[in-house]
């Protein structure tokens, strides 16, 4: 799409806050009123608005895309988000080991382990590991658990918690990330310790890498839709 407009502005109006392009209120995609719980985050997608050259590329423009599928689709179904965290809590990242070589195991127990500690500590439940590609089965509870962790979001943070376990994989790391219990490349380097072992072991793969690069811009997006959302709270 061209781009058909000169300014991108935002402002508060009541209780939430609004982005106008050349005064006119920006609506999402399902044109639903584009109204954001805080004003740094509206003034943030505004940015992104403004930084569009000639054409619209919305795939530059991740906050947007965030609070669009808030907005839009998890607002009026959270099942949309909820479902997807529930079933990667099934098939969690952070529950399947390498069984060699030995070098990978020990990196993946001494990085993975104490996050599977602080969620068992924070969220009262224990996920179970294996190694090798054995499926293992997770506590009857967890489902019920995470049903109840998501409740408790309104769309905007649940919407980061959706993207942030389907991209990582994890739901662990997912509510890391929420829970500013890691920051985005720490939550990339976590998620992708098998590769980076292989590149590190074997040379780099510039589609791997590429795909690396998208994965942590990905993460980086949504820990500062996070920081936006806590911000004038």
């Amino acid at each position: 799409m061209k781009r058909f407009y000169k300014t991108a502005t935002a402002e508060p109006d009541g209780d939430s806050a609004v982005i106008r392009l050349d005064g006119r209120l920006l609506k999402t995609p399902a044109k639903a009123e584009m109204r954001l719980p805080t004003l740094p985050l509206a003034e943030a997608i505004a940015a992104e608005w403004a930084a569009q050259q000639a054409e619209i590329r919305p795939s530059t423009m991740p906050l947007m895309q965030l609070a669009a599928t808030a907005i839009d689709r998890v607002s009026l179904d959270p099942r949309y988000a909820t479902d997807d965290v529930v079933r990667y809590g099934g098939t969690d990242l952070l529950a399947y080991r390498a069984s060699e070589p030995a070098a990978l195991a020990e990196r993946q127990a001494a990085e993975w382990q104490p996050l599977l500690d602080w969620f068992r500590d924070r969220y009262d439940v224990q996920l179970n590991v294996t190694s090798g590609i054995m499926a293992v089965a997770q506590p009857a509870e967890l489902p019920a658990r995470l049903e109840r962790i998501c409740a408790g979001l309104d769309p905007y943070r649940l919407t980061a918690l959706h993207w942030a376990t389907t991209n990582a994989g994890s739901v662990v790391l997912g509510l890391a990330l929420l829970d500013g219990r890691l920051d985005a490349e720490a939550a990339h380097r976590t998620a992708l310790i098998d590769e980076l072992h292989q590149a590190e072991r074997w040379g780099e793969d510039a589609e791997a890498a590429a795909r690396r690069t998208g994965l942590l811009a990905d993460l980086q997006a949504i820990t500062r839709f996070l920081g936006l959302l806590r911000t004038g709270n």
